[in-house]
């Protein structure tokens, strides 16, 4: 089925709404999960929905929280997301960093305790909105592992992911790499589940520690693992990433201790800058927009799929989810409905029944 966002994100809100969240709350979640599904990232899109209310259920995730400060030293901020909505605390937290850059030209936010902060890129696009650099990295817990190590069997990690945001030199074009750490997103195979499709060869290893195809794999007792990408490199950037947002950050790394809980607690650490306090804005725009001419001018070995810059995918996507809504499988839907009666609520395709 395909469902325009605006009825989606109807159907989110009172579904984030009967979990207890204020009104204010449940726009903002809902509104991250929608544009994540606009911008073609299903994975971390409304499909959330049921995990979340399960959470909500075993007190991991607690509404109508923001989060608070622990500590600030300069342009360093401590955030303690308080087991809130990630989607409301980390945005609080980058907001914070934001306003502290424009301040001391930097600052260095390490964000903690919070629950499933969704599209990482969300934060990049907020700093690069008020003309900032940023660097995030992210780091999981709360729930086993599910990205196996380079030359391992079994999963060790999770898919951490890498976020580098810097300011458009045209409007509305912001550069924004934004991915994860692993070959494929654990949302993605969620998705490909429940879509009843098989993956390509290379990105998964079942219980044995064999390759497989299967997206199932990863779902059985015991399950199977997710294989970095680029084997070596991104292994090496996963274990930065748990590393800096684990133990720098503060908030605990994926180790068997950490490993306890069935939910999903995210860790972030970024850096945020103001690249005005190191070179000229007129020159920096001119010098981006001259290197991205000059890239995207590569002619294209296919015709059809010409050459781009980080974030141009997202934005194309976003521009055919508006005009012909998005996407929604069967099985998500099934979930989705789930999870909104175990709520009180009864949906049909077109929303709220009752």
């Amino acid at each position: 089925m395909r469902i325009d966002h605006q009825e989606l994100s109807g159907i989110g809100e009172r579904i984030v709404t009967a979990g207890g969240s204020a009104p204010e709350e449940a726009r903002l979640v809902v509104h991250h999960l929608v544009e994540a599904n606009l911008r073609g990232h299903d994975s971390h899109g409304i499909g959330m929905l049921p995990r979340y209310v399960q959470n909500l259920k075993a007190g991991t995730l607690i509404p109508n929280r923001r989060g608070r400060v622990v500590k600030e030293d300069g342009a360093f901020i401590t955030y303690d997301g308080e087991r809130g909505y990630g989607q409301v605390v980390a945005r609080e937290a980058t907001l914070r960093g934001i306003a502290r850059a424009r301040q001391e030209g930097i600052a260095v936010v390490a964000l903690r305790n919070a629950h499933h902060i969704g599209r990482v890129g969300t934060y990049g696009e907020l700093c690069a909105e008020a003309g900032l650099v940023s660097v995030h990295f992210v780091n999981v817990i709360g729930h086993g592992g599910l990205v196996a190590p380079h030359r391992g069997r079994d999963a060790r990690l999770s898919t951490n992911p890498v976020c580098i945001a810097v300011p458009a030199a045209e409007p509305g074009r912001p550069i924004v790499l934004d991915m994860a750490t692993s070959k494929v997103a654990m949302g993605k195979v969620r998705v490909a589940k429940n879509q009843g499709k098989t993956l390509p060869p290379g990105l998964l290893l079942d219980a044995r520690g064999e390759p497989s195809t299967d997206p199932n794999a990863l779902f059985g007792t015991p399950h199977g693992a997710i294989l970095p990408f680029a084997e070596h490199k991104g292994y090496a950037l996963a274990f930065i990433c748990e590393l800096l947002a684990g133990a720098v950050a503060g908030g605990g790394t994926l180790r068997p201790e950490n490993q306890t809980q069935d939910t999903i607690t995210n860790c972030m650490l970024s850096f945020v800058l103001d690249p005005a306090r190191l070179v000229a804005q007129d020159w920096l725009k001119a010098e981006i927009a001259a290197i991205t001419a000059w890239v995207t001018a590569s002619p294209p070995r296919d015709p059809a799929e010409p050459v781009l810059i980080p974030g141009d995918p997202e934005r194309q996507s976003r521009a055919s989810r508006l005009r012909d809504g998005i996407p929604l499988d069967e099985a998500t839907w099934k979930e989705i409905v789930q999870a909104a009666a175990s709520l009180g609520l009864a949906l049909g395709k077109g929303g709220v029944a009752a």
